[in-house]
């Protein structure tokens, strides 16, 4: 009998400490895992780069880059100085009241770079190649692979700073304005669409015409065409024909001009105003299509040509609206 009573106990007990181990496990398991840190890899212009992740301090070294962060709620800490109405434009001040200037975008500055500690540095490589290495020992940077292609700047940053989320209703929002913007240019002009249109600068000793870049490109996604001259111009990869003589107006004819010049406060303007004058009197300019139709519009620079962001694009699309008079 005490034999049978020690063999029960021992069996007792074995089924115990069996049923005390597979609760342990049980409840191991439904133990939460350990959060792990967010952690992406972004492929860019210059390679690839690890981020962990949402960046708090960011810097742009491009003006697309500064404008589409602004347009994605982000206050960068530090930013390159605006081309023109120094030290930025005046369209971003407010929200760039407190960031610092880190130089200029063709030469930004590294040791103000590396003051501000920032967790992500935006970059182009057409800009920043040659020191891309020493910004990457700062801070995880990515780069575009140049600076006026602002919806993949939107993408671009959406993806490093972990704001994917805002970039696509952005762009969404975009593509709803051009489909709109088409139906609505499509019904006013009718067989007259599409026109072909001309994005024309005057500097003080020559003239361009802007076959593809920031505005270019958006007039081309606008369904806005280019002449033969200029089309053949953007297939060969040009971005800018540059006019050192009268002899090349011609070259400039399309349905309708739009025109941005330096602003009055460029140590240029007066030269800039003599071209301008003395280009636009000349026979062959008055013979040209859009100035027989009436079809000349200065616009202005910034959003046209300075800005290279999303809010850019936008102010640049509001002008055209108002220039046909479309509701918008």
């Amino acid at each position: 009998m005490k034999r049978s009573l020690i063999v029960l106990s021992c069996f007792l007990l074995l089924m115990v400490l069996v049923a005390g181990c597979g609760g342990q496990s049980e409840n191991a398991g439904n133990q939460p895992e350990a959060a792990k840190p967010d952690v992406r890899i972004i492929k860019h212009a210059m390679g690839e780069t690890k981020i962990e992740g949402t960046p708090q301090r960011i810097v742009t070294l491009y003006q697309g880059a500064t404008d589409a962060a602004v347009a994605l709620g982000i206050v960068p800490v530090g930013a390159v100085e605006s081309w023109t109405q120094q030290p930025m434009y005046e369209y971003l001040r407010d929200e760039l009241k407190d960031a610092a200037i880190v130089g200029l975008e063709t030469q930004p500055n590294l040791e103000e770079i590396a003051k501000l500690k920032p967790d992500l540095i935006i970059a182009s490589k057409l800009r920043n190649e040659k020191v891309y290495q020493q910004l990457s020992a700062i801070a995880p940077t990515v780069t575009h692979e140049t600076v006026y292609k602002f919806k993949d700047t939107v993408k671009l940053i959406g993806q490093a700073a972990n704001k994917e989320e805002k970039a696509d209703e952005l762009l969404e929002q975009w593509n709803q304005r051009t489909a709109d913007f088409k139906a609505k240019i499509s019904a006013k002009l009718g067989a007259e669409w599409p026109v072909e249109a001309s994005v024309l600068n005057f500097r003080s000793d020559h003239a361009r015409i802007y076959v593809t870049g920031f505005a270019g490109d958006i007039l081309s996604e606008l369904g806005f065409v280019r002449s033969a001259i200029q089309q053949k111009a953007a297939d060969e990869g040009n971005v800018v024909l540059k006019l050192t003589d009268k002899e090349s107006i011609p070259s400039m004819n399309a349905d309708v001009f739009f025109v941005f010049n330096a602003d009055g406060h460029s140590p240029d303007a007066a030269m800039i105003q003599k071209t301008y004058d003395e280009w636009t009197n000349h026979p062959l300019w008055k013979n040209l299509d859009a100035v027989k139709k009436g079809q000349v519009t200065v616009v202005d620079e910034v959003p046209w040509n300075m800005g290279g962001g999303y809010i850019a694009a936008n102010t640049m699309l509001d002008q055209i609206y108002d220039y046909y008079k479309l509701e918008k």
